[in-house]
């Protein structure tokens, strides 16, 4: 019986991770909309600037990490916070902060889920039998060029990106690796378009956050994209002729 209660308590405490991000997702959702907005940025920008002149290396640990606990809490703000990086720092290094930023949080978030139940469904996704295990097999043969494909197309949500590949059994080498580049181009925009934001202030205006689908902008995302899941368009040809 003693050893039934440990284990169920060892059970909730790997859980409680993922449970206390996902409740504080969801309590920020609510309450933190409007802190984390562009408008907020625009109201503060001035405090912003002095404090980053005052203070540079501070400010950039200071930003790195409320922008680490932003993405692993799942909290709103993350495309502002990435605006902000540029906004401070320039297109670069804000693009490296920005990327580095997010990876933590996606790795914190991507932890979190593999303690709580990625482990055990992987286990026995593993031992299963059927359509399940295929999957899993196909997903592990282009694990890869799949990590890479969610993290280009835009079209993937970001807190799915780092939830799924902890459910399936990815190991965190490979999930990191494809975080940090994966998300580069996307991040790259977005902190240019930050890094403009001093003009589009001055003007009284609102950054267009729709950029990242324009042709000249989607174009080469999708091209990096067909990249990406080339690998897999390869080996199914092979096995095709086979």
């Amino acid at each position: 019986m003693s050893d039934m209660t440990e284990t169920q308590g060892r059970s909730v405490a790997r859980r409680l991770p993922l449970i206390a991000i996902l409740l504080i997702a969801a309590l920020g959702a609510v309450t933190l909309r409007d802190q984390l907005s562009f408008h907020a940025l625009a109201e503060h920008r001035e405090a912003l600037i002095g404090f980053r002149d005052a203070n540079y290396a501070g400010t950039v640990m200071g930003f790195v990490a409320a922008y680490v606990v932003i993405v692993a809490f799942s909290l709103p703000g993350a495309l502002v916070a990435t605006l902000t990086g540029g906004f401070l720092f320039g297109v670069f290094p804000g693009v490296l902060f920005n990327v580095t930023a997010a990876t933590l949080g996606a790795i914190a978030i991507f932890l979190a889920a593999r303690a709580g139940l990625g482990e055990r469904l992987a286990a026995r996704i593993d031992a299963s039998e059927g359509r399940v295990k295929r999957l899993r097999e196909g997903l592990r043969e282009n694990e890869l060029s799949v990590l890479f494909l969610i993290r280009l197309v835009p079209a993937v949500p970001f807190f799915v990106a780092n939830l799924l590949p902890a459910l399936v059994g990815v190991r965190l080498g490979r999930f990191a690796v494809t975080t940090f580049f994966g998300i580069m181009p996307g991040a790259l925009v977005y902190t240019w378009v930050g890094a403009g934001l001093g003009e589009v202030f001055a003007r009284g205006e609102t950054p267009d956050l729709g950029i990242i689908f324009e042709p000249q902008i989607l174009g080469p995302l999708l091209g990096l994209a067909a990249l990406a899941a080339l690998p897999m368009v390869l080996r199914l040809v092979r096995r095709k002729d086979t």
